[in-house]
């Protein structure tokens, strides 16, 4: 179900860009959530674009959801976080649920919208030789053919694994004013990409490109968080590492373990992880709208 607005855009042939709503029931306390999926929607109206944030009330995928809805599903409580593989069964159930990256991408897909912003993809888990735990983020960049804007992977992650099956499944990944892998809160994670461009224009031209060979799969457009909000390395990697040991003290697995070591990393930051993590957010809605403009060009 679109909403007016997003309906009345893609009628019209004006730039839409994708939101999800994990953000807002796992990612960020309540209501920092919700006051930042706002603030995301306003910085994407401010740079041209209209957005459409993704979720599932009353078992209907919403793709523009209102303020009320949204309010709605920060406050509704037990919401399911949402992949392609539970879509169905969230749905049937009546449940609300939150959209993750691999959701989002293709409810946006399926409405014919091309750019989606987000803080940073799901990718192989630590440990993945003994879990076999890869995030269904990946599997929808290699199926999907969406553009996404963000801050590179979750820090919690193994970004080398995580960069070569992006490479082993065909998944470009262009850096915008970076020659290097984003790390989420760090700039860098001392990584390759496949290319760096320096301009929106230049960006939009790659995309275009990619997609016109008919392949199947998306883009991840890799966007640094900027100097000024990047964490200190050593502040980063003691908070990292001792979230890490817990968790595997804890035993955690599969679809616990991020929000468990995302809350840890806020602890142990004395917040300074959710401050950066709205930073890099906010930054990736505008080039996001930035794109989406320019694709229509």
């Amino acid at each position: 179900m679109q909403s007016e607005a997003v309906a009345d855009a893609l009628a019209h042939g004006r730039p839409v860009v994708a939101l999800e709503t994990t953000l807002v029931t796992h990612g960020l306390p309540h209501p920092e959530g919700l006051h930042t999926a706002l603030a995301l929607e306003d910085d994407i109206r401010r740079h041209g674009a209209t957005p459409a944030t993704i979720g599932i009330l009353d078992g209907c995928v919403r793709v523009g959801m209102t303020a009320g809805e949204l309010e709605a599903l920060a406050e509704a409580g037990n919401v399911t976080k949402t992949n392609p593989s539970n879509a169905g069964a969230v749905m049937a159930s009546g449940k609300a649920g939150s959209t993750t990256v691999a959701a989002t991408m293709m409810a946006a897909h399926a409405n014919g919208i091309r750019v989606f912003a987000t803080g940073g993809i799901g990718g192989v888990h630590r440990g993945v030789e003994r879990t076999g735990d890869i995030s269904s983020d990946l599997v929808a960049l290699s199926r999907i053919p969406v553009a996404v804007v963000c801050a590179g992977a979750k820090a919690i992650l193994d970004l080398p694994r995580t960069v070569e099956w992006l490479e082993t499944f065909g998944v470009p990944v262009l850096g915008l004013q970076t020659s290097e892998f984003p790390a989420f809160y760090r700039r860098s994670s001392g990584l390759g990409i496949d290319a760096r461009v320096d301009s929106i224009d230049a960006l939009a031209a790659a995309i275009k490109a990619h997609l016109a060979l008919g392949l199947g799969s998306g883009v991840l457009v890799a966007n640094p968080i900027a100097v000024d909000d990047e964490l200190p390395r050593d502040v980063y990697e003691i908070a990292l590492a001792t979230a890490l040991a817990e968790a595997d003290a804890r035993g955690l697995t599969g679809r616990e373990v991020t929000p468990f070591l995302l809350d840890r990393l806020r602890v142990l930051t004395g917040g300074d992880t959710v401050r950066a993590n709205l930073a890099l957010l906010r930054n990736n809605a505008r080039v996001g709208a930035q794109l989406a403009v320019t694709l229509l060009k």
